[in-house]
């Protein structure tokens, strides 16, 4: 279970990452349409972009070492993309990962 703890740290950091980035696209698209200025989203995009493709894969990398369902994978995988629910599924996934770990604990 160590192995899935270790995957466990990068995923965190990276749901809050992509959440927070997120936010400020969405902060950026109300400013390109609502005043007509498109560079927030010219530059908070592309980062965006690569900070979700490396969410994905850190994602990804908990969830095949974790075992995890591949609904709830799947889940995990597309919460980067809307605004509060990465949050709201890393708290999750940490808490049933953590259960994991003491349960492993607890048997050995």
């Amino acid at each position: 279970m160590i192995v899935v703890q270790s995957a466990l740290k990068p995923y965190r950091v990276m749901a809050y990452i992509v959440g927070v980035m997120l936010l400020l696209l969405c902060a950026a698209m109300v400013v390109k349409y609502g005043f007509d200025n498109g560079t927030f989203v010219a530059v908070i995009g592309p980062v965006h972009g690569f900070l979700y493709m490396v969410y994905l894969l850190a994602a990804l990398n908990l969830g095949l070492k974790a075992r995890w369902p591949v609904g709830y994978l799947l889940l995990v995988l597309i919460a980067g993309t809307i605004p509060f629910l990465s949050f709201v599924v890393e708290k999750s996934a940490t808490v049933r990962v953590t259960r994991e770990i003491e349960a492993a604990a607890s048997t050995a």
